[in-house]
């Protein structure tokens, strides 16, 4: 009977903060700025120089551990992991390995549910995924290996730049899984505005360790590392190829070897770096420069102040408040500038499933199309409160008002009647004006009227769009039928 294999997954997630400056020295904290200028003696590493803790970074780390739920460590110490790389100028990293600021805590995840059209699914966090600790560190510089160039090109603007590192328990299982925790660890930092969480430009990254186990076993499979994860595609392809890579060695006998591989996007699959490093390769020691970090209650009181509804709870409330669809309420908390102003919307309108679906289909795509955030919508909650009036009162057509009016009132905003008024799109429910039309309708088409008293009902929609051409749209749709029901 062929063995089933169960995949067990850690995460070293990498958050660059948004400081203004970099965490150990004054140098500009920026991206896209042109290669080596954001630099100094102290990021260069020059003999002599000395570091200084950028007291931000601690401010945001202790609101990333708060926000899930870690102890934050009153006494945090920072230490040198010793490695050579040619973008790490001081031969070293300064990082936290004995004593981090961050113990424990947990990321609750919004899985996918089940099989879909393609369109993500997201359902209420059914488990969370366990923390180890979150540190302090810097980042190093970045190695640029042009095509056809025999030299590598080396740009240390990035280093020195402030990061947490948030290391998981062995405690996901899938691909799936891993997606669905750099999705809310991404949709958190942004929450909190401690990281814009942009992955293409490497604010948000991950190491992914994946090993595989006879179901049944409790001892952990030999892990192999997967460095520098900065797309979810990417990182659920790495995943599904060294798991499959893995049980491939062991079904046939052989031993997984503990290595850090890279992943190749144009192939879908890794490839061995070096054997994996453990602690006592990278000679830690304490960093003598830099004394511990002591962080008193008040201190910690003062950041959990600036911290109110997180994410998850904001996804609750709106399916708990408003019975939104797990969808919707997804798509309106991924970020929080979004969620207050929805509430502050949905406070005063008639309907607010309805402010959900007119939010996202037209009010949001129109403030990404106009790059603005959600809090600068030309409308006030009172005008789109009223122009949803005008749709469930039946007083102008949800075709018309989405298409005609909405555009109107998003360029110039004004009274949402008086604009309707203006462009002829209140709907007409005068009974003799809309009988004479039916009447007219009725006359000109003698051969539909006949086949639908025969029985071909569908041809209603004929008629009902033939009155809707002379009223240039303004015919009551209910009181139209009914006529022409009654006159059929």
């Amino acid at each position: 009977m062929p063995t089933s294999y169960e995949t067990v997954i850690g995460l070293e997630a990498h958050v660059q903060l948004s400081t203004e400056s970099k965490a150990f020295c004054a140098d500009r904290n920026r991206f896209g700025n042109d290669p080596n200028r954001n630099v100094s003696e102290v990021s260069l590493g020059y003999p002599g120089t000395l570091p200084m803790l950028n007291e931000q970074q601690v401010r945001f780390a202790v609101k990333l551990g708060l926000a899930l739920g870690c102890k934050i460590n009153p006494r945090s110490t920072f230490d040198r992991k010793n490695y050579f790389y040619a973008d790490l100028p001081k031969g070293y990293q300064i990082t936290q390995d004995e004593s981090p600021i961050c113990i424990g805590g947990k990321l609750p995840l919004r899985l996918i549910a089940g099989p879909t059209d393609g369109t993500p699914q997201p359902v209420t966090p059914n488990r969370s995924v366990s923390l180890h600790h979150i540190h302090m560190e810097e980042d190093a510089g970045k190695s640029i290996h042009a095509a056809g160039e025999p030299y590598t090109k080396v740009d240390l603007n990035r280093a020195g730049t402030p990061l947490l590192e948030v290391v998981t328990d062995p405690d996901l299982r899938s691909a799936e899984e891993v997606d669905a925790f750099m999705t809310g660890m991404r949709r958190l930092v942004r929450w909190l505005d401690v990281s814009d969480g942009n992955m293409q430009e490497g604010s948000l990254r991950c190491d992914v360790n994946v090993s595989v186990r006879p179901e049944g076993q409790e001892e952990f499979g030999t892990r192999c590392e997967i460095k520098n994860m900065n797309s979810m595609k990417f990182a659920r392809q790495a995943v599904a190829f060294e798991v499959e890579r893995q049980i491939g060695i062991l079904e046939s006998g052989g031993k997984v070897r503990q290595q850090t591989r890279q992943f190749d996007p144009a192939t879908a699959s890794t490839s061995a770096l070096r054997d994996k490093e453990d602690a006592h390769d990278y000679r830690y020691f304490p960093d003598p420069d830099l004394p511990p970090v002591l962080i008193s209650p008040a201190f910690i009181n003062g950041v959990k102040a600036e911290i109110d509804v997180l994410p998850w709870e904001a996804f609750a409330q709106l399916q708990n408040d408003f019975q939104l669809p797990a969808g919707d309420a997804s798509l309106l908390t991924e970020d929080r500038i979004t969620y207050e102003t929805f509430l502050i919307y949905a406070a005063v309108s008639p309907s607010v499933r309805d402010l959900a679906k007119l939010w996202l289909n037209r009010l949001g795509p129109w403030l990404t199309e106009e790059g603005i955030s959600a809090n600068e919508l030309s409308l006030n909650p009172e005008q789109v409160a009223a122009f949803q009036e005008l749709i469930i009162n039946g007083e102008v057509a949800s075709a018309a008002a989405t298409s005609k009016l909405l555009p109107s009132l998003l360029g110039d905003p004004g009274d949402p009647y008086n604009r309707a008024e203006s462009l002829s799109l209140l709907q007409n429910t005068d009974t003799d004006f809309l009988a004479g039309l039916v009447d007219e309708v009725i006359a000109e088409f003698p051969d539909k009227v006949a086949a639908y008293r025969k029985g071909k009902k569908g041809l209603i929609g004929f008629f009902m769009g033939e009155v809707m051409k002379r009223s240039n749209g303004s015919a009551g749709p209910k009181e139209t039928r009914e006529l022409l029901e009654e006159r059929l």
